[in-house]
C-alpha cells in the first residue's frame, strides 16, 4: 500500500520524468544532424515528414499512457494487486492490436497523410521508404505508452527514465553508425529507430517482469471482464477526444500564423519551443499528480486526495515561476540560438512577454489535467476541453482582426486560463467522489 505523501515522493516521480523528457529533443536533433551530413535537402525533408506522420499515427494511442496511469494508480491505492497486473495486460493487448492495425492499413494511411500534407515526389518517395521500415515497430512503439503509464502509476519513475534513455541512446548510437559509418542514409535512420522501438518493447517487459510472476496478469476472466473493459474504453475515448481538441488548438494556432507574414510565422515556430520546454518541465509534476491522486481515490481517502492535489500543484507553481524567470533572463539568448535571421530574432523578442506569461497562466491547466487523469474524471476533461476550445476559437475570431499576431498569442493564453478555470470549477465534485 502507498505510504504518506511527502515532498520527497513527489520529487522522486517528477525528477526522472523531467530528465527523460530532456532526451526527446536531443534525439530529434541527432536525426536531423546525421541525415543533414548527406548534403541534400530531400533526405532531410523525407525523414522530417515521415517522422511527423508516424508520430501522429502513434499519438492516436497516447490515451493509453494516461488512461493506464489513472486506472492502475487507483487499483494500487485500493490494494487490488490482481487488477494492477491485469491492467498491464489489457494495455499491452490494446498496443499490440493497435500496432497491428497500423501495419495492415499502412498503405491507405500513408496515402491519406500525403493528401493532407503533400510534398515533392522525391521527398514522398523517400518518406514512404522510411515509413515502410519504421511501421513494423508500431506495436512496440505503442507498447511503450502502456509500460510508461503503468510504471508511473506505481511510482517507478526511475524505470521510465531508464526506458527512455535506453531507447533514445540506442537510436542515437545506431543513427551515427548506420548513416555516418555505413552510409545507409534515410533507410539507416529508419532501421535505427525500428531497432530502438524493439528495444523499448523488450526492455519494458523486463522492467515489469515482477508482475509476470503472479498468475493475475494472465487470468482471462479478470483481464477480459466486460464491465472493466467498458470502463477502460470510456476513459480512453474521453482522453482521446480531449487530446484531439487540444491538438486542434495548437495546430490551428500554426495555421492562423501562416496567414500572417513569413517572419511572424517563423517567429511563432521559434517561440513554440518555449512552450515545449514548459511542457517538458511541467509534465513531471503533472504525472506525479496522476499517480498520487489515483492512489488516493483508489483508497477512498479524501484527505490524501486533497494533499496530493495541493502538493503537486505547489511544485508545479514553483516550477512555472522558475520557467518564467528563466525566459526573462535567457529568452533573448534562446531566440538567438534557434535562429540567425535578424528579422525573425527582432519579431520573436517582441513576443517574448507571452512566453513569460505562458507558464504562469498555464500551470493550473497542466496540473489539473494530471489531477483529473489520476482520478479518471475523463468526461469532465472532455467537456471542459470542448468549452475551452470554443473560447479559444472565439477569442481568435475577436482579437486577430485588430491585433494580428498579438491577438493570436492572447487567444492561446486565454485558452490556458479557460482550461484551468473550467477544470477548477469541477474539482470539488472530484474530491467528493473520493468518499
Amino acid at each position: 500500500m502507498p505510504t504518506a505523501l511527502t515532498h520527497r515522493r513527489v520529487l522522486a516521480v517528477a525528477g526522472p520524468i523531467v530528465l527523460s523528457n530532456v532526451t526527446v529533443p536531443i534525439l530529434g536533433l541527432v536525426d536531423t544532424g546525421v541525415i543533414g551530413q548527406m548534403g541534400d535537402a530531400v533526405p532531410i525533408g523525407a525523414v522530417g515528414i515521415g517522422a511527423v506522420i508516424l508520430s501522429s499515427l502513434y499519438w492516436i494511442f497516447g490515451f493509453l499512457r494516461m488512461g493506464t496511469t489513472g486506472l492502475t494508480a487507483q487499483a494500487h491505492g485500493a490494494g487490488r494487486s490482481g487488477e494492477v497486473a491485469a491492467m498491464l495486460t489489457r494495455a499491452l493487448m490494446i498496443a499490440g492490436l493497435g500496432g497491428l492495425g497500423l501495419i495492415l492499413l499502412q498503405l491507405p494511411l500513408f496515402w491519406a497523410a500525403f493528401q493532407v500534407a503533400p510534398a515533392s515526389a522525391p521527398v514522398e518517395d523517400l518518406a514512404r521508404d522510411y515509413m515502410a521500415i519504421r511501421i513494423w515497430g508500431a506495436p512496440f512503439a505503442i507498447s511503450v505508452y502502456a509500460f510508461t503509464g503503468w510504471l508511473i502509476a506505481l511510482e517507478r519513475a526511475r524505470a521510465v527514465l531508464v526506458l527512455q534513455v535506453a531507447m533514445n541512446g540506442v537510436n542515437i548510437a545506431l543513427d551515427l553508425w548506420f548513416v555516418l559509418g555505413l552510409g545507409w542514409g534515410v533507410e539507416g535512420v529508419a532501421i535505427a529507430t525500428l531497432i530502438a522501438e524493439l528495444t523499448g518493447g523488450a526492455l519494458g517487459l523486463y522492467l515489469c517482469r515482477d508482475i509476470f510472476r503472479t498468475p493475475a496478469w494472465r487470468d482471462r476472466a479478470r483481464v477480459l471482464h466486460a464491465a472493466t473493459l467498458k470502463n477502460m474504453a470510456v476513459v480512453n475515448v474521453d482522453i482521446l477526444i480531449r487530446s484531439l481538441l487540444l491538438m486542434a488548438v495548437f495546430t490551428s494556432f500554426m495555421f492562423y500564423g501562416a496567414g500572417l507574414s513569413d517572419v511572424e510565422l517563423v517567429a511563432n515556430q521559434v517561440l513554440m519551443q518555449f512552450l515545449h520546454v514548459t511542457a517538458y518541465a511541467m509534465d513531471g509534476f503533472a504525472f506525479g499528480a496522476e499517480t498520487f491522486v489515483g492512489q488516493a481515490l483508489g483508497a477512498k481517502n479524501r484527505a490524501a486526495l486533497r494533499r496530493a492535489s495541493v502538493m503537486s500543484s505547489l511544485w508545479g507553481a514553483g516550477i512555472s515561476c522558475v520557467l518564467a524567470l528563466g525566459f526573462v533572463v535567457l529568452g533573448g539568448w534562446m531566440v538567438d540560438v534557434m535562429t540567425t535571421a535578424e528579422d525573425v530574432r527582432a519579431v520573436a523578442r517582441d513576443f517574448l512577454p507571452y512566453m513569460v506569461l505562458a507558464p504562469l497562466l498555464g500551470w493550473p491547466a497542466w496540473m489539473l489535467d494530471g489531477i483529473f487523469i489520476g482520478a479518471t474524471r475523463t468526461s469532465d476533461m472532455r467537456n471542459m476541453m470542448v468549452i475551452s476550445a470554443a473560447i479559444y476559437f472565439a477569442a481568435v475570431y475577436a482579437l486577430m482582426p485588430g491585433l494580428g499576431n498579438h491577438g493570436l498569442w492572447v487567444a492561446l493564453l486565454i485558452s490556458f486560463i479557460a482550461r484551468g478555470a473550467t477544470l477548477g470549477w469541477r474539482y470539488p465534485a472530484l474530491e467528493r467522489s473520493a468518499t
